[in-house]
């Protein structure tokens, strides 16, 4: 039986994955692994690719998510990214989004951070 903090993260992954594609986004990948690092979701639109950290919290109450992106996992991110940019042979631009979803009076609040780090 999963917990309710990562059954909250799958269903916050799968919002923010709904939100790019509402956007006009394709998503190209989810859970993406290099190392010890691990990208959300990467999503292009056109030529830009974004890689996306996704942080959910069942309420604000200790804090709001986004500020769980800490320095060093904004590192392990980049890094990350930068092996899939050589893999795939991107010369586009990039972004690093922040998605955070907060429970709130029983209903999932995205705020989308663009640039988030």
């Amino acid at each position: 039986m999963q917990s309710s903090s990562r059954q909250l993260g799958q269903v916050a992954e799968n919002l923010a994955a709904d939100h790019f594609r509402k956007s006009g986004f394709t998503i190209l990948a989810r859970n993406y692994r290099y190392k010890r690092a691990e990208i959300d979701i990467i999503a292009q639109k056109d030529n830009l690719l974004v890689f996306v950290e996704v942080k959910a919290r069942s309420s604000d109450q200790f804090g709001h998510p986004e500020a769980l992106v800490t320095p060093k996992q904004q590192a392990l991110v980049q890094a990350a990214a930068e092996e899939f940019i050589i893999t795939q042979d991107w010369n586009h631009a990039i972004r690093f989004d922040v998605i955070a979803i907060t429970k709130q009076h029983n209903q999932l609040q995205l705020t989308h951070f663009e640039d988030g780090f």
